[in-house]
């Protein structure tokens, strides 16, 4: 089997305080980990604080792990102390209450994607307004108030963001988390 790395890694140290990685905005639907020197129990999610009964890996092994990859085009936002995502009309975000998302993209002033970056999403509206508005939104807690720019993008969409968390039983490591694309046999 090969692996096609998808982005950059991310490592952390472990010890028998759990510790978490930054975010990273799913673009696979497969982390590889790798416990280095020191078994590693581990915990995949919007906000994971890992426990010694979380998933094992043994010290210098690697396990490969399936996460859930979501994404939407978004075609507005509305700006403020919360920020309001629109998607296409016809289409819904794959998104619930508590997941984290980024917005990717460009052409659009990078306050956006610098602001909308592992937010927690705090509402999803799908409902019909009578003025014929038939899009799905969602609201996020990141503060874009500040921003004056209108948005305009052709290519923006927002991703799922996910952290890993790691504990050890004792003594001191790290993992390396990397998001990989997997092909055939090698």
């Amino acid at each position: 089997m090969a692996h096609r790395a998808v982005g950059a890694g991310k490592s952390i140290a472990t010890s028998g305080t759990a510790s978490t990685t930054a975010a990273f905005s799913v673009q696979s639907s497969v982390f590889r980990i790798a416990a280095i020197g020191a078994d590693a129990m581990v915990a995949i999610g919007a906000d994971p604080v890992a426990t010694t009964t979380d998933y094992y890996i043994p010290a210098g092994t690697v396990s490969t792990l399936g996460v859930t990859k979501a994404s939407q085009r978004v075609v507005g936002i509305t700006t403020g102390t919360s920020t309001i995502i629109d998607c296409p009309e016809g289409t819904q975000f794959p998104f619930g209450v508590n997941d984290r998302v980024t917005l990717e993209g460009s052409n659009f002033d990078s306050n956006y994607s610098t602001l909308i970056n592992n937010s927690k999403v705090i509402s999803v509206n799908t409902t019909s307004g009578i003025d014929g508005y038939f899009m799905t939104r969602i609201t996020v807690d990141a503060d874009t108030s500040g921003i004056i720019t209108a948005f305009s993008s052709q290519d923006a969409s927002l991703r799922n963001s996910l952290r890993v968390s790691a504990i050890t039983y004792g003594g001191s490591g790290s993992i390396h988390v990397q998001q990989v694309q997997i092909t055939g046999v090698a």
